[in-house]
């Protein structure tokens, strides 16, 4: 009767846990939701991945070429990059001729005569058909597509620089979920480590050789391992799904990444860094390109004082009947006109426009000699972080080593009864500390490297 009682009772809790899943699962499906645990979001394009779907597994390129894709900031720079190249595309447009066609019909009372009662208008009807081809001269133009040009070029930097900056983002996150994964393995087997020195303290108080307080500190100590491994999963799926917004436009969470944190970049010298700073740094392009945009300003303003020539030239007809002849009479022919026109007075509207490029100009030498200062300051700060974050490698490498050397030795010791239970505990966390500093020396080292190549590119 007992036995058959307990079987009972497991069949019963077993159907209260298939009910529980199914109202789960229901209710993720009610609110349109991806199923924990699936690989995306179910969308018309997007079925269901079945649970022996294989992740989809990404290296750093991949990651960055996804970002650059979804990532809005990015995006966007690159949209202002477009949008001031079109700016030139029409500034230049405005310095050669351009060519219309004209066509139009007026109709004015007549007078009883073969006149109009309008005597400006040519007739009673007035047909025109022509061509125009016009082209306006001014020095006004030619300042405004150099200041166009620039501009462009502002754009253009502006988007490396969002691209730089995007780098350093999924650098970060990339290489944190990577880190976060190893932390998790590390929290995994400093769990495993406690339970085992559980069972020793045990067996070791069961043969009297420690006291009962021993296991006491022992299941403290396991208990501890646990808490942190559940923190350990959580960082781990929190940093996949920061990465998982950066690269994919379905929230995809199936997918894995290539650890190669053991596979570290040399640093360069610092004079190759410097010369590459002094060539590849957008900042300072943009910088460079505001002061000359800046200067194009002043000209234009300037120019509002200068006479422009506006040409026309049309070929066409412009008659009282729609045809090449009336009469014996060649309606189709050509007429060209010349104006020049010279600004006199604006009521110092002009004045006020150089004097507001010239204060932009002021402001955009300002900008630039600080980016070049700032330039300088970084260059400097990023390079000792980076190499810093280098030397310090292997000497977390060998702390990660000795501490796991100390924690086998000090088992050993303690099941001899030449060790307390507090060395032992106090091993196991040194060595997860160990571990963990290690693993975040390696991101460190690899964020540092990606910041420093935000001032010089790759190198």
């Amino acid at each position: 009767m007992p036995g058959k009682t307990y079987e009972i009772i497991m069949q019963k809790i077993a159907l209260f846990s298939l009910k529980s899943r199914l109202f789960r699962l229901a209710g993720w499906l009610a609110l349109g939701l991806a199923i924990p645990g699936s690989a995306q979001v179910v969308t018309s394009d997007n079925p269901v991945p079945t649970a022996n779907e294989a992740p989809l597994t990404l290296t750093l390129q991949d990651a960055l070429a996804r970002a650059k894709v979804n990532n809005p900031e990015y995006r966007s720079a690159v949209t202002d990059a477009r949008l001031a190249k079109e700016d030139r595309v029409q500034s230049r447009a405005a310095l050669l001729p351009n060519v219309n066609y004209n066509a139009a019909f007026n109709y004015t009372e007549g007078n009883g005569t073969s006149g109009s009662r309008f005597i400006a208008n040519n007739g009673v009807h007035e047909y025109i058909s022509q061509g125009n081809v016009n082209e306006t001269l001014s020095l006004a133009n030619v300042a405004d597509y150099r200041r166009t040009s620039a501009l462009e070029a502002v754009a253009k930097a502006k988007a490396e620089i969002a691209a730089r900056g995007l780098v350093v983002t999924v650098v970060q996150s990339y290489y944190g979920f990577a880190a976060a994964q190893r932390k998790y393995a590390t929290a995994q087997r400093a769990m495993e480590e406690a339970r085992h020195f559980t069972d020793i303290s045990q067996k070791l108080q069961q043969g009297g050789e420690v006291a009962h307080s021993d296991v006491v500190k022992a299941q403290l100590q396991f208990q501890q391992q646990q808490r942190d491994l559940r923190e350990a999963e959580l960082e781990m799926n929190r940093s996949r799904m920061e990465l998982a917004v950066l690269m994919f436009p379905d929230f995809n969470q199936n997918f894995s990444v290539v650890d190669d944190l053991q596979m570290l970049e040399p640093l360069a010298p610092f004079a190759d860094i410097q010369a590459a700073a002094a060539n590849k740094n957008p900042e300072l392009r943009a910088a460079l390109a505001s002061l000359k945009a800046a200067n194009q300003e002043v000209f234009v303003a300037w120019n509002n004082f200068l006479p422009s020539l506006n040409l026309n030239y049309f070929y066409g007809i412009d008659a009282n009947h729609f045809a090449t002849e009336t009469n014996g009479v060649r309606n189709l022919g050509y007429a060209a006109t010349a104006t020049l026109q010279l600004p006199v007075w604006n009521w110092g509207a002009g004045r006020s426009q150089v004097k507001q490029a010239d204060l932009r100009r002021d402001q955009a030498r300002v900008e630039l000699s600080f980016t070049q200062r700032q330039l300088l300051a970084k260059l400097h700060t990023l390079y000792e972080e980076a190499r810093a974050a280098h030397a310090e490698l292997d000497s977390l490498s060998q702390s990660s080593e000795l501490a796991a050397d100390s924690l086998r030795l000090t088992n050993l010791r303690y099941q001899a009864g030449e060790a307390l239970v507090l060395e032992v505990v106090d091993a196991q966390n040194t060595l997860t500390q160990a571990r963990n500093a290690f693993n975040d020396g390696q991101v460190r080292y690899r964020v540092a490297l990606a910041n420093l190549q935000t001032l010089t590119g790759n190198f």
